[in-house]
């Protein structure tokens, strides 16, 4: 990275503070995860950066991929373990952190491995560290807790307009690319009292730009293009789609599918229904 890429990558990070303070004061009882995310989305454009990605609220054995529909009922209950994922970038610079509240108590178990487990990752993190080296730390500190890490979710290289770039992994592996100096990074831990595996369910609410293929219909044309342009080819909400007819999006977003002009991200849950913690932070290798 030069001086001005740092420079944003920087202020990606700096602004990501203000709205993960913003974040942590809405989860309570009886509120609905639409305006959670609604929310916090709103205050990504108020500091003068741009959702990386929809909000994500997963709450209890949904791990990832859980943004609201616009008609989303789902409400806070005391006792839930809500995970909530945000990404924003700025100029495509990103910065993706994540934290788990259990409604009601000030911790659980499961909430303080994650963390530290990300903590102690971040004790090793220099210039040419392997990848093989963060991982290792994670999972030693997880199951040294009693627990397992999601094993088929990862950290990530951050890049520009990027958001999982190579993966970094939370179990031990022999991977031995080394992070260079000025590279962004996330570390993202996933703990539970399961099985320690997420499946991919039927529902999907959050979609990305692949390729330009065309479409059959206006709508999907149309779709296209604010997928290219107005989202940067990140990832977006079917939500966010608020000019295309309720009637007709549907089987827009189908077809592109088919085509291969988009990509779909299913809701992942934990296999045997066991609780989830996630907590995520991005840094800079320095």
């Amino acid at each position: 990275m030069d001086e001005e890429a740092i420079r944003k990558q920087k202020e990606a990070f700096s602004k990501m503070k203000v709205v993960l303070e913003f974040a942590k004061q809405l989860v309570k009882p009886n509120i609905k995860i639409l305006d959670i995310a609604e929310s916090i989305e709103k205050k990504i454009f108020e500091i003068g950066a741009k959702p990386a990605f929809p909000v994500n609220v997963g709450i209890n054995e949904i791990a990832a991929h859980y943004t609201p529909s616009l008609d989303d009922q789902t409400v806070v209950k005391e006792g839930d373990m809500v995970k909530v994922d945000i990404g924003l970038h700025v100029d495509g610079y990103i910065s993706d952190c994540a934290f788990t509240v259990f409604v009601g108590k000030e911790s659980h178990p499961l909430i303080d491995t994650a963390r530290r487990a990300v903590e102690e990752a971040k004790k090793v993190l220099k210039e040419n560290v392997k990848i093989r080296e963060i991982s290792e730390v994670i999972e030693t500190t997880v199951t040294s807790s009693g627990f397992n890490v999601i094993r088929n979710l990862t950290g990530h290289f951050l890049d520009r307009y990027v958001v999982h770039g190579i993966s970094i992994p939370n179990v031990k592996n022999s991977i031995e690319i080394p992070i260079p100096k000025g590279q962004a990074i996330a570390i993202e831990v996933f703990v539970t009292n399961g099985s320690g595996w997420v499946k991919e369910s039927s529902e999907v609410q959050i979609f990305q730009f692949k390729e330009d293929k065309g479409s059959r219909t206006r709508e999907g044309r149309k779709i296209i293009e604010i997928a290219k342009k107005e989202f940067e080819g990140l990832p977006f909400a079917k939500r966010w789609l608020k000019n295309i007819p309720r009637s007709k999006l549907e089987l827009a977003l189908k077809e592109l599918v088919e085509r291969g002009c988009i990509i779909e991200y299913p809701v992942l849950k934990e296999e045997s229904k066991g609780l989830v913690a996630q907590w995520e932070e991005s840094f800079i290798i320095e």
